[in-house]
Protein backbone atom coordinates (compact mmCIF):
# COMPACT_ATOMS: atom_id res chain seq x y z
CA UNK A 1 0.00 0.00 0.00
CA UNK A 2 0.98 3.56 0.20
CA UNK A 3 -0.26 6.79 1.52
CA UNK A 4 -1.03 10.05 0.73
CA UNK A 5 0.73 13.60 0.54
CA UNK A 6 -1.08 16.86 0.71
CA UNK A 7 0.56 19.96 -0.91
CA UNK A 8 -1.17 22.68 1.46
CA UNK A 9 -0.30 25.47 -0.80
CA UNK A 10 -1.84 24.24 -4.11
CA UNK A 11 -5.07 23.09 -2.02
CA UNK A 12 -8.33 25.88 -2.70
CA UNK A 13 -10.16 23.88 0.02
CA UNK A 14 -13.08 22.83 -2.80
CA UNK A 15 -12.94 19.83 0.18
CA UNK A 16 -13.84 17.28 -2.51
CA UNK A 17 -11.20 14.97 -1.42
CA UNK A 18 -13.13 15.69 2.23
CA UNK A 19 -16.34 13.94 0.93
CA UNK A 20 -14.65 11.09 -1.17
CA UNK A 21 -12.58 9.28 1.41
CA UNK A 22 -14.23 6.46 2.61
CA UNK A 23 -12.47 6.15 5.79
CA UNK A 24 -12.88 9.83 6.79
CA UNK A 25 -9.28 10.50 6.93
CA UNK A 26 -8.88 13.93 5.88
CA UNK A 27 -10.42 17.89 7.13
CA UNK A 28 -10.27 21.33 6.84
CA UNK A 29 -6.87 22.40 8.63
CA UNK A 30 -7.70 25.49 11.21
CA UNK A 31 -4.60 27.23 9.69
CA UNK A 32 -4.39 29.45 6.10
CA UNK A 33 -2.29 28.48 3.48
CA UNK A 34 -0.41 30.85 0.92
CA UNK A 35 -3.37 31.28 -1.30
CA UNK A 36 -5.88 32.48 1.45
CA UNK A 37 -7.83 29.12 2.32
CA UNK A 38 -8.12 26.44 4.73
CA UNK A 39 -6.83 23.78 3.01
CA UNK A 40 -7.08 20.39 3.30
CA UNK A 41 -5.62 18.01 6.18
CA UNK A 42 -5.15 14.52 7.28
CA UNK A 43 -7.00 14.15 10.84
CA UNK A 44 -4.40 14.03 13.59
CA UNK A 45 -5.96 11.24 15.48
CA UNK A 46 -7.07 9.56 12.22
CA UNK A 47 -3.85 9.16 10.19
CA UNK A 48 -3.97 5.16 11.06
CA UNK A 49 -6.95 4.39 9.27
CA UNK A 50 -5.72 5.88 5.74
CA UNK A 51 -5.85 3.08 3.52
CA UNK A 52 -3.44 4.41 0.80
CA UNK A 53 -6.65 3.80 -1.77
CA UNK A 54 -5.68 7.92 -3.02
CA UNK A 55 -9.76 8.63 -4.01
CA UNK A 56 -8.74 11.87 -2.85
CA UNK A 57 -5.95 12.16 -5.17
CA UNK A 58 -8.13 11.11 -8.28
CA UNK A 59 -10.90 14.08 -7.23
CA UNK A 60 -8.56 16.81 -6.22
CA UNK A 61 -9.59 19.42 -9.55
CA UNK A 62 -5.78 20.73 -8.42
CA UNK A 63 -3.60 18.23 -7.78
CA UNK A 64 -2.77 18.87 -4.44
CA UNK A 65 -3.11 15.02 -3.45
CA UNK A 66 -0.45 12.25 -4.54
CA UNK A 67 0.04 9.16 -3.69
CA UNK A 68 3.57 8.14 -2.44
CA UNK A 69 4.60 4.04 -2.15
CA UNK A 70 6.29 2.90 1.42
Amino acid sequence: MGRIVLNRDKCKACYLCIDACPNKVLEPDENVNKLGYYPTRVSLNKEDKCVGCAICARVCPDMAIEKVYR
